[in-house]
């Protein structure tokens, strides 16, 4: 598998108690679609190598206490601290709606109620407050926020994000 095949999941924090347990901060909306894993890759230098997961305990905060195979002490432990976990693309949820992944959008052609056409999504810009759409319009770059009132339409079959821009943001750009 390439990796772009795969989705993170999220990251090894550290080992806890002597069994081999490892707490890890989940980078998930849902926890608990992760609560029946099988395995898990856990990324080495480029590689992405298989684990088989022995349990998943859910915890408050997006943390988890994961087991694997054959990890079974704190030193067996001790090594994955730091690393991040990733699962198999197939295995993300489909979204409906307007709902969608950030990797999703990529190269999805942007519409705007006023505008028309205004160039396709380059990538997804995370801020703390609020997520932006980067989208290239010819040699400029327009940053659309993504929040309910702007994003009207997610068409996945035609790949176009259809958008109520505010008032006078499209205008700054061009």
């Amino acid at each position: 598998m390439d990796n772009n095949d795969y989705f993170y999941l999220g990251k090894i924090l550290k080992p806890i108690g002597g069994k081999g347990h490892l707490v890890v901060l989940l980078d998930v909306d849902d926890p608990l679609k992760y609560k029946k894993l099988e395995s898990v890759f856990v990324a080495v230098d480029q590689n992405r190598i298989p684990y088989s997961v022995r349990s998943v305990e859910l915890k408050p905060g997006n943390r988890a206490i994961f087991k694997f195979e054959d990890v079974d002490s704190l030193q067996d432990a001790l090594p994955f601290s730091g690393h991040e976990l990733y699962l198999p693309m197939a295995l993300l949820p489909q979204l409906k709606g307007k709902s969608f992944y950030h990797h999703e959008i990529t190269g999805f052609t942007v519409i705007d109620n006023t505008h028309g056409n205004i160039g396709t999504v380059t990538s997804v810009l995370d801020l703390p407050k609020q997520s932006l759409l980067r989208v290239q319009h010819g040699n400029k770059e327009i940053l659309i926020p993504m929040v309910q009132d702007v994003i009207r339409k997610v068409d996945r079959k035609n790949k176009v994000i259809t958008v109520q821009a505010p008032e006078g943001l499209i205008e700054i750009y061009l």
